[in-house]
C-alpha cells in the first residue's frame, strides 16, 4: 500500500466515522478501488478505527472521567454496547461472508439516508428534552448494533435512535461518540486476537501510522462539526449525498 493511500483512508475514515454516512462502507468502496489484499483490509480498517479513538478521547475526555463518577453513566455505557458485543462475537464471521467485498452497499446507504431524514423529522417534530437512561441507552446500542453493517452509519443510526426517543440533543451526541469507545477497543482486541493466531502478514508500519494520524486529525474535526450539526437537526444533505452515492453505485 502507497503511503498517498493510507493517508487518503485515514482522511476518510476521519471524517466519515463521525460524520453519519458509514466509515465502514466508504472505507470498503475505497478499498476495493485501490486493490488493497481483502487479508490486510480488516486489520487496516480496525487500526483507523483506533485512531479516530484520540479525538474521542481528546474532545470527551471530562465526560469520560465524569464516568467513574456517576455510576449510572458507566452502566447506561455498558448497556448500549452490549448489543454490538453479541453481534460481533456471535455473528462476525457470518456478516463477513454476507457483506465481504462490498456487497449490499447501496441498499445501506440508501437505508442510512432514510433513517436520517426521519431522525430530522423527528427531532423538529417534538421537543427532545431525555436524559439518558438505561431504555434509551439500549435502543441507541441496537441501532449501533444493527450499523455493523457497511452502508448503515454507525453515528447517524445511534443520534437518530436518541432523537426517536426523545433524547436531548447535546445528551444524545454526548452519548452517542461515548458509546464508540467500547466498540472500537472491542473490534480492535478482537481483530489483533485474530492477527496473532494468523499467518504472519507484511504490514508496513509507515503508511499505517500515517494512516492512523489522519484519521485520528480529521476525526477531531469531524466530531466538532458533528456535535454542531446535531443542535441544529440537519441531516438531510447528508441523506442527499448517500442518496445520491447509492444511485452512482447501482448504475456503475
Amino acid at each position: 500500500m502507497e503511503i498517498w493511500q493510507a493517508i487518503v483512508l485515514g482522511l476518510v475514515q476521519g471524517f466519515t466515522e463521525f460524520l453519519p454516512v458509514s466509515s465502514s462502507g466508504h472505507l470498503v468502496l475505497l478499498q476495493n478501488w485501490f486493490g488493497i489484499d481483502p487479508e490486510h483490509s480488516m486489520f487496516l480498517t480496525i487500526m483507523l478505527h483506533v485512531g479516530t479513538l484520540i479525538p474521542v478521547c481528546i474532545v470527551f475526555f471530562k465526560d469520560i472521567l465524569g464516568l467513574f463518577k456517576r455510576p449510572m453513566g458507566l452502566l447506561y455505557l455498558v448497556i448500549a454496547s452490549v448489543p454490538a458485543a453479541l453481534v460481533g462475537f456471535l455473528l462476525s464471521d457470518q456478516l463477513d461472508a454476507v457483506f465481504y467485498g462490498g456487497k449490499y452497499l447501496a441498499p445501506c446507504f440508501i437505508i442510512t439516508a432514510l433513517v436520517l431524514l426521519q431522525a430530522e423529522l423527528s427531532a423538529k417534530r417534538k421537543p427532545l428534552f431525555k436524559d439518558i437512561n438505561a431504555g434509551n441507552a439500549l435502543a441507541m446500542g441496537v441501532a449501533q448494533a444493527i450499523a455493523v453493517v457497511p452502508g448503515i452509519s454507525r453515528s447517524g443510526s445511534t443520534i437518530a435512535a436518541g432523537c426517536f426517543c426523545g433524547v436531548d440533543r447535546s445528551k444524545n451526541a454526548n452519548f452517542a461518540f461515548l458509546m464508540s469507545i467500547p466498540v472500537i477497543l472491542g473490534s480492535a482486541l478482537l481483530e489483533g486476537y485474530r492477527f496473532i493466531k494468523a499467518p504472519a502478514m507484511d504490514i508496513e508500519i509507515l503508511p499505517l501510522l500515517l494512516g492512523v494520524l489522519a484519521a485520528a486529525v480529521s476525526g477531531y474535526i469531524a466530531i466538532k462539526v458533528m456535535l454542531n450539526l446535531v443542535k441544529k437537526a440537519d441531516f438531510k444533505w447528508f441523506s442527499l449525498y448517500l442518496a445520491i452515492l447509492s444511485l452512482i453505485l447501482l448504475i456503475i
